[in-house]
C-alpha cells in the first residue's frame, strides 16, 4: 500500500487530500510512523522523531496515534478489507505487515490472465473499492518482487521478468538488498562493494569466509535467486508493547512502573488471543538511541503479566538504566502457543497459587472488557503519574 496510515487518514477526511500528513506518536518525544508523499518531499521520513519531521514540514497535519488508539483500529479494519481482496486472486497471500503482502498468483493465471494483468487487477479492484492505491513488483521472486515493488510509488506497477533480473538487480545500491545494514554496508564498502553487480563479482567462498552464511545469502541474492515459497497465514510470532518517555528517565524505580504497566498490557493482550508464550524480551533505548534487547526463555508458558514483569525485572539489571537515561522500554512474548495446548501440558499442576492467577485474571479481564483498560490497574501504578507519551 502506498503511505497507508496517512492514506487512510485522507480516505477518512478529505480536507487532507493534497496536504502533507504525519502519522506517528507525540509532538515532543514520538517518532515518524508513516507520512504522505506530500511530506516526504520535505525530507519527512518514517522513524524520524515527530519534532524533527514537524520542523521540516510545519504546515503538515500531524495525526498523533498515541491519542487516537481507535486509529489503530480503523487502520486494522482497511487493511482486512484490503486482504480480502488479495484473497478473491489467489489463496497463497502472505501477509509481511499491515499493509504489505506477497500474493503467488502461479496457480491464478488460467482463471485470471497473467501475472501483470492480475496485478492491474488487484490495483484497480482496491482503489475502486476501497479508495487507496496499491504499488505493485511483478518479478518470478520474492526478493525481486519486494524491490520492483518500491521502484516507482506510489500507485506504481513495476515488471521484472526472468530474463531481466540481473539487468535490474545489478546497478542497485546494494542496501537495497534485505540484511544489509549499516555495519555491513561499511564492510562491504571496504571491499568497495557498493551495488549487486559489484556483490555479485566476488567468489561465494570468499564472502562466506568474511560474512559467514550471511555472505552466501547476500550472493545468491545479488543474482536474484531466491526460492523461498510464498506461506500464507503467517504466524504471530511475537506479542509485545513498547512506551517512549516524554521525558527521559533515570530511576530504575520508574523503569519498574513502566514495565509493570506494560506486562500488565502484554498479559492481557495474550490471554485475549487465548495464547502464552515462553520467552520474555526486554527492549531499552536510551537517549543516544542505541538500543539493546535482553531475554529469557522460561520452563513454562505464560500469560500472567506479573510473571512476566518478575523475569523482566531480573532482565533489567542487566541493562545501563540507572546509569545512562532511557527514551523507550519495551516487553514482547515470543515462543507463541495456544493456551490450549499449554493447558494440557500442565494438566496435573495442583499449584494452587497458579490456579488463584488464573481466576484472578480471569476476573480483572472481565472488568477491563466492561470498563475500559484504565478501570483496574496495580495500585504502584496510580502513584506518582508516568511521565510516558
Amino acid at each position: 500500500m502506498d503511505a497507508f496510515y496517512p492514506a487512510v487518514e485522507v480516505l477518512d477526511n478529505p480536507e487532507l487530500r493534497g496536504k502533507p500528513v504525519i502519522v506517528g506518536g507525540g509532538r515532543e518525544r514520538g517518532v515518524v510512523s508513516s507520512a504522505s508523499y506530500e511530506a516526504r518531499r520535505f525530507g519527512v521520513h518514517s522513524a524520524q522523531p515527530i519534532a524533527t519531521a514537524v520542523r521540516l514540514c510545519p504546515n503538515a497535519a500531524h495525526i498523533d496515534i498515541t491519542g487516537l488508539r481507535g486509529r489503530m483500529h480503523r487502520y486494522r479494519e482497511v487493511s482486512k478489507q484490503i486482504f480480502e481482496i488479495f484473497m478473491r486472486f489467489t489463496p497463497l497471500v502472505e501477509p509481511l505487515s499491515i499493509d504489505e503482502a506477497f500474493l503467488d498468483v502461479t496457480g491464478s493465471e488460467r482463471l485470471l490472465g497473467d501475472p501483470v494483468e492480475i496485478a492491474k487487477a488487484v490495483q484497480a479492484t482496491v482503489q475502486d473499492e476501497i479508495g487507496l492505491t496499491v504499488s505493485a513488483g511483478v518479478a518470478p521472486s520474492k526478493f525481486v518482487a519486494k524491490i520492483a515493488s518500491d521502484m516507482d510509488k506510489p500507485d506504481g506497477l513495476t515488471v521484472v521478468p526472468f530474463e531481466r533480473v540481473r539487468s535490474f538487480l545489478d546497478p542497485l545500491p546494494i542496501d537495497k538488498m534485505w540484511g544489509v545494514g549499516k555495519v555491513t554496508r561499511e564492510a562491504l564498502a571496504r571491499l568497495n562493494i557498493h551495488t549487486f553487480k559489484d556483490l555479485r563479482g566476488f567468489d561465494s567462498d570468499f564472502l562466506q569466509r568474511k560474512f559467514g552464511k550471511n555472505g552466501v545469502r547476500m550472493h545468491w541474492l545479488s543474482m536474484g535467486m531466491d526460492e523461498r515459497d510464498v506461506v500464507p497465514g503467517h504466524e504471530t510470532k511475537s506479542v509485545g508493547n513498547e512506551r517512549t518517555f516524554m521525558q527521559d528517565i533515570m530511576e530504575p524505580g520508574d523503569a519498574k512502573k513502566a514495565i509493570l504497566a506494560l506486562s500488565t498490557q502484554v498479559g492481557r493482550r495474550m490471554r485475549r488471543k487465548k495464547m502464552t508464550g515462553k520467552t520474555v524480551s526486554l527492549k531499552v533505548k536510551y537517549h543516544d538511541f542505541r538500543q539493546i534487547t535482553r531475554a529469557k526463555t522460561l520452563a513454562k508458558p505464560t500469560d500472567d503479566g506479573l510473571e512476566i514483569y518478575k523475569v523482566a525485572c531480573n532482565l533489567l539489571q542487566k541493562t545501563e538504566v540507572g546509569k545512562r537515561p532511557v527514551r523507550l522500554l519495551g516487553i514482547s512474548l515470543s515462543q507463541l502457543c495456544f493456551a490450549d495446548a499449554a493447558e494440557q501440558l500442565s494438566l496435573f499442576n495442583t499449584d494452587q497459587s497458579v490456579q488463584k492467577r488464573k481466576e484472578l485474571n480471569m476476573a480483572l479481564d472481565s472488568i477491563t472488557e466492561k470498563h475500559g483498560g484504565q478501570s483496574i490497574r496495580p495500585a504502584t501504578l496510580l502513584i506518582n503519574k508516568e511521565n510516558s507519551g
